[in-house]
């Protein structure tokens, strides 16, 4: 905790390691963060009456290999970003929590009822109960405390912005209560624990663990109670190439598009179940191809195309980790590609069926391909149906490739983006 002045003299214009690891080197955009920290702590201050602090952030996540692996307890290749989730806050002496985020009224989560409630699905609020719930059955300390949030991870983005608020929140009652004895892997467990039962989506563990974790890595989810997670060392930026995500709209939040969602991972356990296991991890392509004649009619022609997608992702997440670490980037380029193929024409969540006439993912990979083919990579990102895709894309056709993409989907929905360093994290300087 420190002085709102102290902290505001410190990341004064950014310059100060800590910030540019977060935020790059370039002045203008270090100036403008630490207006905005300054800003969120008068704010709090204003709203709270309390001038000592922490400060907190929490990155979005790129999905860069694995697209739906991790609910099969399959291997992801992920990174942190640079756009954040930021957060000031302090204990407040109570059992309630308050949290206030830019554009929204503030919630209150009481500590003295932490039981499950379904008319809050969907909620920040439920996020946050399931989360001190859950840590407190894990031993934690859990307490009151307010907290001012403002994000900078696009809703809806592809890269988790509801994750990002997760480890943020795990973060905060992990620091203040906790002197950080808990783990970035543990966290992001955590956080996923409260998607799943308090929030109601069956999100798998990759995006909280990428958010948490921070950096490029690689996590095995074959255990997903201790998934393994491995830094990867590879130096994106010296490539040349732009990491671009375009928020391409689109998406549906109505309970048929909802149920196209959740029949990935259901669709995928079919599978594993008519082969007498729990999910598709524990199963090779040879034995789901022996047995299509007898599991078609049972699980679907669509299901087995989904743990054909499986398979290949899962192995091709190995292939790509191996590939940069042996420096051989146009190796990688090429399965990301191959990725993107794959989830198209086999795991099928592009655009759903309810509304097949809104194929805005559809057409922004093929506008990619257009640009970027023989030159760079495309495929869709995260969840799919809506959203956003990512692409790679070299100096030269950037331009041309924002240019293309921003003429249909609108100015300022392409990002470029850089892996950071830091997971979810308390600032100290």
């Amino acid at each position: 905790m420190a002085k709102i002045s102290a902290l505001i003299e410190k990341i004064n214009g950014g310059n100060n390691p800590l910030f540019q690891e977060l935020y790059g080197v370039d002045a203008a955009v270090l100036n403008e963060q630490a207006a905005r920290y300054a800003g969120l702590m008068g704010e709090f201050e204003k709203i709270y009456g309390t001038d000592e602090v922490a400060l907190f952030s929490s990155p979005g996540r790129t999905e860069i290999g694995g697209n739906h692996t991790d609910h099969n307890h399959g291997c992801v290749l992920a990174g942190a970003v640079n756009l954040d989730n930021i957060a000031v806050a302090a204990k407040n002496g109570t059992n309630i929590i308050r949290v206030t985020s830019a554009g929204y009224p503030e919630f209150q989560v009481d500590l003295n009822d932490l039981a499950i409630d379904e008319s809050q699905f969907y909620t920040s609020s439920a996020l946050v109960k399931g989360i001190c719930a859950r840590m407190k059955e894990k031993g934690y300390e859990i307490g009151g405390f307010d907290a001012c949030i403002e994000g900078r991870v696009p809703k809806g983005s592809g890269l988790s912005s509801s994750a990002s608020f997760e480890v943020l929140i795990g973060a905060i009652v992990n620091q203040l209560f906790n002197d950080g004895k808990m783990s970035a892997v543990e966290n992001a467990i955590i956080g996923q624990w409260s998607e799943n039962n308090y929030f109601g989506k069956p999100c798998g563990l990759m995006d909280q663990t990428a958010c948490s974790v921070g950096g490029l890595i690689t996590i095995d989810f074959e255990n997903p109670a201790k998934p393994i997670v491995k830094e990867v060392d590879f130096d994106f930026v010296s490539t040349g190439f732009a990491l671009v995500i375009t928020d391409v709209g689109g998406g549906h939040h109505d309970p048929a598009s909802q149920a196209e969602y959740a029949s990935l991972p259901t669709e995928m356990k079919s599978v594993a179940n008519a082969l007498g296991a729990e999910v598709l991890r524990e199963v090779t392509l040879e034995q789901i191809v022996e047995k299509i004649p007898e599991i078609r009619e049972k699980t679907g022609d669509r299901a087995i195309l989904r743990a054909y997608h499986f398979q290949g992702d899962n192995q091709r997440v190995v292939d790509q980790v191996a590939a940069l670490e042996n420096n051989d980037f146009q190796a990688f380029l090429k399965m990301v590609v191959e990725s993107g193929y794959s989830s198209y024409m086999y795991n099928q969540n592009i655009f759903d069926v309810v509304h097949k006439d809104d194929q805005v993912v559809s057409l922004a990979l093929a506008l990619s391909e257009m640009v970027l083919k023989g030159a760079g990579a495309w495929r869709v990102h995260g969840g799919g149906f809506g959203g956003t895709i990512q692409a790679f894309v070299p100096q030269d056709k950037l331009d041309e490739y924002v240019k293309t993409l921003e003429h249909v989907y609108g100015d300022g929905k392409c990002h470029k983006l850089f892996i950071r360093a830091k997971g979810a994290i308390k600032l100290d300087f």
